[in-house]
């Protein structure tokens, strides 16, 4: 897909939005624990909270099915004063961690202190999300359809993206516009995975460098149930010694050997409709310096973008009563290529040029509590030879298109 193709049809996919319905604007990971926590009764200025789901996969071409608890989350929140307050939240993937083996993950999602400085504004310090795409911080299973996250916003912008830094939040007094900043520590170009773009590169908490910077920063438009928003992030990769990153062929410095992502959304909910719209790019244009020294294939741009349209079936027979129970049918489409683009020294990988459509039902019975099922069809590129290094000898043909079928709960308090 040519770049002035790819342009088209985002803005295709915003302007289109427009004219559709969304889903409610989803509270973030703060506003639950402000919104839907238990209070403890020996100390009322803290608060507990959590959001769980699991779910069964069957995999059409593999013949083969899975069930797991993807993830356990807890959050505790603490109110020191009026001014100043404290938000966290751990996650369990995959049920539990066995040292040595594959699979399962204990994170610290968030740990930040929070202070208002006024009613329309304040900083935020610590491990935190920032502002960018509709999913990381709005990533609660029982305000988004579908099991899985979509792919756009899992791998192009990685979910749940928290780096340690500092933020500043606000709103505008006369108008319906939310604004954002933050400051965060960089990405490390060495952890960078072919096929996974920026994800394996966060340090997530966990001994960043701080020698490499990121700044991001988000507006949001809202009126009524529509909401508009454009962020951005741009980031250095490398935070190793001057003398090192030269050995390597690397820019050092504060933003040396950038990536730079930039994202539009826009969300509506009305009689019962609900949509949301999303496209994003990402640029890493040191992408060959970063090849030649990690043998990473980092691409030099990757994009995303999808729509989606659902409808609640009970909205008329519910309409105007307090947590109704609702019952949504929805479809989706991604479109995503983590190999849009590559460096003279990278290799083309198709099967990173996907797209997905997804359609089900959503049931939540009360605002807290969901049942899902959906059917996700999947379709890639072909596979590239060269890319196959030490294949299994019961490995199967590589197959372009699957039908995934997926059926599951999910709670959040």
């Amino acid at each position: 897909m040519h770049a002035k193709t790819l342009t088209l049809v985002i803005l295709s996919f915003l302007i289109s939005g427009t004219a559709l319905a969304q889903q409610p604007n989803n509270s973030t990971a703060e506003d639950s624990l402000n919104n839907n926590t238990v209070k403890s009764s020996l100390l009322s200025n803290t608060t507990i909270g959590g959001y769980g789901n699991a779910f069964y996969q069957y995999n059409n071409n593999h013949r083969t099915a899975k069930v797991d608890l993807e993830r356990f989350v807890l959050f505790v929140g603490h109110k020191f004063s009026d001014k100043i307050s404290f938000f966290s939240e751990t996650e369990l993937e995959d049920a539990k961690v066995n040292g040595g083996e594959p699979g399962g993950e204990i994170t610290i999602e968030q740990a930040y202190l929070k202070f208002n400085l006024n009613p329309n504004q304040y900083i935020v310090a610590g491990l935190f999300l920032p502002r960018i795409g509709i999913l990381n911080e709005n990533h609660l299973p029982t305000t988004f359809n579908g099991n899985e996250r979509n792919y756009v916003e899992t791998l192009v912008i990685p979910a749940t993206w928290r780096e340690l830094g500092v933020g500043f939040y606000g709103r505008l007094n006369n108008f319906p516009i939310n604004y954002s900043i933050g400051l965060m520590n960089g990405l490390s170009a060495g952890g960078f995975t072919h096929g996974t773009g920026i994800v394996d590169g966060r340090f997530e908490g966990r001994n960043a460098t701080g020698t490499n910077l990121a700044v991001t920063g988000a507006l949001q438009y809202y009126q009524s149930g529509f909401k508009a928003q454009l962020s951005g992030y741009y980031g250095g990769t490398v935070g190793l010694r001057k003398t090192e990153a030269d050995s390597l062929g690397l820019n050092s410095g504060v933003f040396g050997t950038p990536v730079a992502m930039g994202e539009g959304d826009i969300q509506y909910n009305g009689q019962g409709f609900s949509v949301k719209v999303l496209g994003t790019i990402l640029s890493i244009k040191d992408a060959d310096k970063i090849n030649r020294a990690y043998a990473s294939n980092t691409p030099k741009a990757a994009y995303g973008a999808y729509a989606e349209i659902g409808y609640d079936l009970l909205y008329r027979s519910n309409y105007g009563k307090l947590n109704a129970p609702q019952l949504i049918v929805f479809v989706r489409d991604e479109k995503l290529d983590l190999n849009y683009r590559i460096p003279s020294n990278g290799i083309t990988d198709q099967t990173l040029n996907q797209n997905f459509v997804v359609a089900g039902l959503t049931y939540l019975p009360l605002r807290n509590v969901v049942v899902k099922g959906d059917v996700r069809l999947a379709h890639t590129g072909a596979q590239n030879p060269a890319l196959i290094v030490n294949p299994s000898p019961v490995a199967l043909p590589y197959q372009t298109n699957n039908t995934l079928i997926n059926l599951g709960v999910g709670y959040s308090f």
